[in-house]
C-alpha cells in the first residue's frame, strides 16, 4: 500500500514544508487552505444538490416515454391533451421534489447538531472544530475517544494507544510514540503517524496534519470502507419497487397490444398504456419513505434522539432485545463519593488525598468517576503532576506521578484486581508497609464482595514512592495497596417505569457491565421481581458460538465483560433471530455498537463512539428509547400502508384494464384521466406518512414479510377488479352508456375507491373506529370533493367529463357504499388470518407476569 512520505521526516522538516509551527497555522493561512480544500474534493453546494433532487423526479423512463408520446401527439394536433398532461407530470414531480427537499432539509439539521469536531491549535490557542475545517499544517490535540480526521505525524504523545483495526484489520491497539520511521516501513509498524478514520483508545498526543481527504491512506479505500450493508427494511423495499415495476410493464405492454390488437387509435393506446404505467408505478415510493423516516426523525428529536441514519429508523421498530450498561440508563449515571476507606474498611484521610490528586490531575479522558473525585473538598496546591500513565482497558487502572516538597510518589486507582496484580505490601499501621499475605487478600476481597452487594461501585488504590520525575508501565509493580474508593449511583427514579414499557412493547433489557458479578446481581434485583440470570465473562469465554446463543438469549445480566465480549454477545442473539439495539457511550462499545442492528451513542459520548452510532441519545434514558422503539414502529406501519394500498389498486387496475381492453370497444378511460387520477389520489398518499397509528399496531415488533404483501395485493386486487367490473356492467350493458360518459364513471370510481380504501388500511380496526391524523382528514376531504367536482366544473369538456344522468350518480354512489362495506369487511379477515403471533418476552420485568415462549 502505498503511504504518503512523511514518516521519516523530522518534525522541523514537516513545520518548514507545511509552512506551519508547533502553534499550528494562523487564522489567514488556515481560511485559504479550507477554500482549496473545497474545492479540491468538489464539495457540491446546496443548491446544485437540490438541483438534481428535482431532476430526479423527472428522470423515471416512464414519465420520460410518455412525455415524448405526448410531444408527438401534439405535432397531430391534440395540443390541449398534450399541455393538460404536461402540468400534470409537472405538478406531481413538484409535489414529490417538494417532500423530499424538506425532507432532507430537516436531516441536515438534525445532524449538524452533533458534529464531528477537534481540538486545532490555530494561532497558537487551542479551537474545536469541525472536521471539513481541518487541513494540511494544522496541529492537533488528541485525547482517548477522538478520531484522526487525517494523516498526521506525531510531534509527541503519553502512552498512546490507537484502534487501527480499519485499516490494518488488526483488533488489539497498536502503541504509537514520536520518533522516525524508514519510508519502507509497513503502515501497521509505522508508529509515529496516525491514519484518517483510525481512533484514539487511550492516552493524549499533540501531532501535524499531512493529508487530508482523498489523498489520505482512508480516502484511497473510501470507496470499499465507505460500503454498508442494506438493512432489512432497505432490502425489501428495493425487491418490492423491482417486483412491482415488472408487473406494471409487463401488463401495460400486454393491454398495448391488445388495445392495437382491437384496432384502437395508436396514439391513444401508447398514450394510454404509458398513462397507466406512470400511475401504477411506484414512482411515490421514495418521496413516501423519505417523508416517513424524515417524519420519524423529527418526532424522534422531540423525544431526544436524533437521527444519524434514516432508514435505521425501521430497524428500530424490529428491536426485540435492548442491551445497554446500567450506568446512566438504570442508574443516575452521577457517580458520588460515598467514601475512601482504607484496606480495613476505615474512613482514612491520606487515601482520600491520594485518590483525589490521582483524579484531579489525569488528563486521559474525561469520565464521571474521575469527575467525582476530584470535586471533594481538597486541594493540588502544594503538589505538582510530573508524569501520567493514562487509563486503558487493557491495564484497567490509571497512574500520576505527583511531587510534594521533597516527596515524589505515585498513586494508581482502578478495578480493584488490576491493582492488587502490581500491589505487594499493605500497611498494617500508617508508614509501616509489611508483605501483603495470602490472609489479607483474602480479607481485601471479601471486604470487596460485600461492598459491592450493598450496591457500591469499588474500586481499589495503591502507591509507591519515586526517585525520579517520570513514571512508565515498568514502574508498576511492588505498589502498596491503600484501600477502597466506594461510589454510589442510584437507581433512577423512572428505570422501573421505563423498563415496564420496554416490556410492554415486547422488548427484553439485557443488562451488560464490566462491574463485578455482585454489584450487576444488585441492580438487576432491584429492577426485577425474580432472581436474574447471569453470566460472567470468563465463563462466556468457556462457551462454544453455539452454545453461547442459547446462554445469551435466557441471561438477563452480563457481568465482568471484557470489551470484545460485547460485540460477541451482541453476534450471538442476533443468530438466534433476535434485533438487537445496543447502548454505549464508551471506546470499548465501539464494536458492539457497529455490530448491532441498531447502535445508539449519547451526546456527550467519546467521538468514535457517536460516530459508530446511528442514533445518538440527547438524553441516556431506557424512556427515552422506548420512545424511540414507538416511533420507528409508526414510520414502519405508516409505510406499510402506502405499500398495501399501492400494491393492490396496482393488481387491481391492471386487471381491470385488461379485462376492458378485451370487452370494450373504445378506452376505458383517456390517458390524461388516468393521469389526473394519479395525481389526485398522490396528495393524501404523501401525507399519510404523517398518520396516527392504532396502538394496537405498536404492541409488536414488525418485519418486512414479503408474503403478506404478495397476499394482500392479490386478495385486495381482485375484490378492486370486482367492482371495477361492476361498474363496466352497470355503465356498458345497463345504461348503454359509451366513450366519455363511461369514462368519466369509472373516472369517478376509481378515483374515490383509491381514496376510501386509503381509510380502511390505515387502520387494522373498523375504518370508523380509528381516527386518521387530521391533515390526512383534511388532504383525503379534498382529494374526493376536487375529484367530484372535475366532471361538473367548467374544465370538464376540456378534460373529457360529460355525467349522462342522475341514475348514473345514484348507481355510482350505491357501489361505492358497497365497497367501502366489503373491503373492511375483507381488511378484518385478511389480518386476522395474516398476522404473525405476538412474540413472547423472554425477561419477567417488575410487576407483570411471566410471558410464556
Amino acid at each position: 500500500m502505498h503511504t504518503p512520505p512523511f514518516s521519516s521526516c523530522s518534525p522541523d522538516q514537516l513545520f518548514q514544508q507545511l509552512h506551519s509551527s508547533p502553534n499550528g497555522l494562523d487564522s489567514s493561512t488556515a481560511a485559504v487552505r479550507i477554500r482549496e480544500q473545497r474545492k479540491r474534493l468538489k464539495i457540491e453546494s446546496r443548491f446544485r444538490r437540490e438541483l438534481k433532487l428535482l431532476v430526479r423526479q423527472f428522470a423515471n423512463p416512464l414519465v420520460l416515454l410518455l412525455v415524448v408520446a405526448v410531444f408527438l401527439s401534439a405535432l397531430l394536433g391534440e395540443t390541449s391533451d398534450t399541455l393538460i398532461i404536461l402540468v400534470i407530470l409537472l405538478t406531481t414531480g413538484l409535489l414529490g421534489f417538494w417532500q423530499e427537499l424538506n425532507a432532507g432539509r430537516a436531516i441536515e439539521k438534525l445532524r449538524s447538531m452533533i458534529a464531528m469536531t477537534h481540538t486545532v491549535l490555530r494561532d497558537g490557542t487551542g479551537q474545536q472544530l469541525p472536521s471539513d475545517e481541518i487541513v494540511p499544517g494544522d496541529v492537533l490535540l488528541f485525547d482517548a475517544g477522538d478520531i484522526i480526521p487525517g494523516d498526521c505525524r506525531l510531534l509527541d504523545s503519553n502512552e498512546l494507544h490507537v484502534n487501527e483495526s480499519a485499516l490494518t484489520g488488526e483488533s488489539f491497539p497498536v502503541e504509537k510514540m514520536a520518533g522516525i520511521t524508514a519510508e519502507s516501513t509497513p503502515l501497521s509498524q509505522k508508529t509515529n503517524c496516525l491514519w484518517q478514520g483510525t481512533n484514539v483508545i487511550s492516552g493524549t498526543a499533540r501531532a501535524i496534519v499531512v493529508q487530508t481527504g482523498n489523498q489520505t491512506v482512508f480516502g484511497q479505500l473510501a470507496r470499499s470502507l465507505t460500503q454498508t450493508s442494506e438493512t432489512a427494511f432497505e432490502a425489501g423495499i428495493k425487491h418490492f419497487g423491482y417486483f412491482l415495476l415488472r408487473i406494471t410493464i409487463v401488463l401495460a405492454l400486454i393491454i398495448l397490444a391488445a388495445n392495437l390488437y382491437f384496432d384502437k387509435p395508436f396514439f391513444d393506446s401508447v398514450l394510454f398504456s404509458l398513462a397507466l404505467a406512470i400511475g401504477m408505478a411506484p414512482e411515490l415510493l421514495p418521496a413516501i419513505m423519505t417523508f416517513a423516516m424524515s417524519a420519524g426523525a423529527r418526532r424522534m428529536l422531540a423525544k431526544k434522539v436524533i437521527v444519524k441514519k434514516l432508514s435505521s429508523i425501521f430497524n428500530f421498530g424490529e428491536v426485540t432485545v435492548l442491551c445497554t450498561d446500567k450506568t446512566g440508563t438504570i442508574t443516575e449515571g452521577n457517580a458520588t463519593v460515598k467514601d475512601i476507606v482504607n484496606w480495613r474498611g476505615e474512613p482514612d484521610s491520606r487515601s482520600r488525598l491520594y485518590a483525589f490528586l490521582n483524579a484531579r490531575f489525569q488528563r486521559g479522558f474525561s469520565n464521571p468517576i474521575d469527575r467525582a473525585i476530584a470535586a471533594l473538598p481538597l486541594s493540588t496546591d502544594t503538589y505538582q503532576k510530573l508524569d501520567e500513565i493514562p487509563y486503558d482497558f487493557l491495564r484497567k487502572r490509571l497512574s500520576i506521578a505527583v511531587r510534594h516538597e521533597n516527596q515524589r510518589f505515585f498513586v494508581t486507582k482502578g478495578d480493584l484486581n488490576s491493582v492488587l496484580t502490581i500491589a505487594r505490601y499493605v500497611e498494617q499501621e500508617p508508614g509501616q508497609p509489611e508483605l501483603l499475605s495470602d490472609a489479607t487478600r483474602q480479607t481485601i476481597n471479601e471486604r470487596f464482595a460485600s461492598y459491592c452487594q450493598l450496591g457500591y461501585r469499588v474500586l481499589g488504590l495503591a502507591s509507591k514512592q519515586l526517585t525520579t520525575d517520570s513514571i512508565s508501565r515498568a514502574d508498576e509493580t511492588a505498589l502498596t495497596f491503600m484501600g477502597f474508593i466506594l461510589l454510589e449511583d442510584p437507581l433512577k427514579e423512572s428505570a422501573l417505569a421505563s423498563i415496564r414499557q420496554l416490556q410492554q412493547l415486547q422488548v427484553s433489557v439485557k443488562i451488560i457491565t464490566g462491574d463485578n458479578r455482585f454489584a450487576a446481581r444488585h441492580i438487576a434485583q432491584l429492577i426485577s421481581s425474580r432472581e436474574p440470570v447471569l453470566l460472567r465473562g470468563d465463563e462466556l469465554d468457556a462457551l462454544t458460538p453455539e452454545a453461547l446463543t442459547v446462554r445469551a438469549v435466557q441471561t438477563d445480566v452480563f457481568a465482568e465483560i471484557e470489551p470484545h465480549q460485547k460485540e460477541r454477545i451482541v453476534k450471538a442473539l442476533q443468530q438466534a433471530k433476535e434485533t438487537v439495539a445496543y447502548i454505549g457511550d464508551g471506546i470499548n462499545d465501539v464494536a458492539a455498537i457497529h455490530a448491532a442492528d441498531v447502535g445508539m451513542s449519547t451526546s456527550n459520548a467519546v467521538d468514535v463512539a457517536r460516530e459508530a452510532a446511528d442514533f445518538v441519545l440527547l438524553q441516556k434514558d431506557l424512556s427515552v428509547l422506548a420512545d424511540g422503539i414507538v416511533e420507528g414502529r409508526k414510520s414502519f406501519a405508516n409505510s406499510m400502508k402506502y405499500i398495501f394500498i399501492t400494491t393492490g389498486a396496482t393488481f387491481g387496475n391492471m386487471f381491470s384494464v385488461a379485462g376492458a381492453s378485451l370487452l370494450l370497444p373504445f378506452l376505458p378511460m383517456l390517458p390524461k384521466q388516468l393521469l389526473l387520477t394519479n395525481l389526485i389520489t398522490d396528495f393524501p398518499f404523501l401525507i399519510i406518512a404523517s398518520d396516527e397509528v392504532d396502538a394496537q399496531q405498536l404492541t409488536s415488533p414488525k418485519k418486512w414479510d414479503m408474503g403478506q404483501i404478495r397476499n394482500f395485493m392479490i386478495v385486495f386486487g381482485l375484490h378492486s377488479s370486482l367492482f371495477d367490473f361492476i361498474t363496466f356492467y352497470v355503465l356498458h350493458n345497463h345504461f348503454r352508456l359509451a366513450g366519455s360518459p363511461f369514462q368519466t364513471g369509472w373516472f369517478l370510481e376509481s378515483s374515490l375507491t383509491e381514496l376510501i380504501i386509503l381509510f380502511i388500511i390505515r387502520t387494522r380496526k373498523p375504518f370508523f373506529r380509528s381516527r386518521p391524523a387530521r391533515w390526512l382528514i383534511i388532504t383525503g376531504v379534498l382529494a374526493a370533493s376536487i375529484a367530484i367536482y372535475l366532471p361538473l366544473s367548467p374544465l370538464a369538456p376540456v378534460l373529457g367529463f360529460s355525467l349522462a344522468h342522475a341514475q348514473q350518480v345514484i348507481a355510482l354512489g350505491l357501489i361505492l357504499v358497497a365497497y367501502t362495506v366489503t373491503a373492511d369487511w375483507l381488511k378484518l379477515v385478511f389480518f386476522r388470518f395474516s398476522s404473525e403471533p405476538n412474540r413472547a418476552v423472554l425477561i419477567q420485568q417488575p410487576g407483570l407476569p411471566v410471558i410464556a415462549q
